[in-house]
């Protein structure tokens, strides 16, 4: 009998180490959702996009970097279930070749109008052309399954914008395979009512006006999953604050505090609010960052030690059996494609 729950799918790339921000605000909210839905019936497909990966530079080891990745899921308390699924896009073929038949679908204009493209090749000569089709792929991952919910920041949205508009345009010109995601205000209304509050971004430890990036070569500005917990609390020490004199939840006047507050609320599974009444009329700035620098630095010391006790092994059986079930399912919509245009 045919599965009626939605299929859930979400990817992040392995380009390089994840930090405090990914685990907060990406890979916790996905774990829950995960095991609340994987439970009901829903598949969740969890795949690594090493062919998205390739299009930047990649720091250390791709498959080194891939695999821990899928550790920080099961570090995290992901229950993998006969419902939960990890596979490697590129262990996968039928993304490839539905992302050729898909670029005969999608246009250059519609292309040249994504804003991540727009941002990545501003000021530059030339760009590689995988940037330029990088949605069109990342269309393919979603369409193969047949995917509803793909969890993404609204840096995404446009994207799915597209991947919804080329399979209504392969559905009209050829046939009805193509299931379409979800419009990104009902992504997003899914993930707010199963968020709990963790759908934020975490803040620059050093410029909290920015989100905590990678990118950043400021080490003090993050938190890396791997940083020792006394070097974790130096950091957030350091962190930038204000002038006022008052601990309150103000991202607009106090983004530093509120970022902390936010960190604190988030490594402890606190409601925000409750932590909010906790420290309302405090003024010691000093004492919130002696707080929240223990509750990440326990965080970190815990986490890492689940980390250790998976084996590489553990994570490549898991993906073996992941691609034998992704193979199956993507093979057989790729052959629905093929064949509605001939192939």
């Amino acid at each position: 009998m045919k599965n009626t729950q939605p299929t859930i799918l979400t990817g992040i790339r392995a380009n390089s180490e994840l930090h405090l921000g990914h685990f907060l605000g990406v890979i916790m909210p996905m774990v829950r959702l995960a095991n609340k839905y994987s439970e009901t019936g829903s598949n969740i497909n969890i795949f690594v996009p090493d062919l998205h990966s390739i299009i930047s530079e990649i720091d250390g080891d791709l498959q080194q970097n891939l695999i821990r990745t899928l550790k920080i899921y099961l570090a995290a308390g992901l229950k993998v279930n006969q419902n939960v699924h990890f596979y490697r896009q590129s262990r996968v073929p039928a993304h490839s070749e539905l992302c050729w038949i898909l670029d005969c679908t999608a246009t250059m204009g519609e292309l040249n109008r994504m804003t991540q493209f727009k941002d990545k090749s501003e000021g530059k000569d030339s760009v590689n052309v995988g940037i330029f089709n990088y949605p069109v792929l990342m269309a393919a991952d979603i369409l193969l399954y047949d995917a509803i919910y793909v969890p993404v920041g609204e840096d995404q949205f446009q994207h799915l914008e597209l991947t919804r508009r080329l399979a209504e345009r392969f559905n009209h010109k050829y046939d009805e395979i193509f299931t379409l995601p979800a419009t990104p205000k009902k992504q997003a209304e899914f993930m707010a009512g199963n968020s709990e509050g963790e759908g934020v971004r975490i803040r620059d430890l050093q410029n909290p006006e920015k989100k905590m990036s990678k990118s950043n070569h400021a080490e003090n500005s993050k938190i890396m999953l791997s940083d020792e917990p006394n070097i974790a609390r130096k950091k957030i020490m350091s962190a930038t604050t204000d002038s006022i004199g008052k601990i309150q939840y103000d991202m607009f006047n106090q983004p530093g505090i509120s970022n902390l507050l936010q960190i604190e609320a988030l490594v402890n599974g606190v409601p925000l609010q409750d932590l909010i009444s906790t420290w309302a009329g405090e003024t010691h700035y000093g004492d919130l960052k002696q707080k929240v620098a223990e509750s990440v630095a326990t965080m970190l010391e815990e986490f890492q030690h689940k980390i250790d006790q998976i084996s590489d092994d553990q994570i490549l059986e898991l993906l073996n059996a992941g691609e034998e079930y992704a193979n199956k399912i993507a093979n057989t919509k790729l052959k629905q494609a093929q064949t509605c245009v001939g192939l």
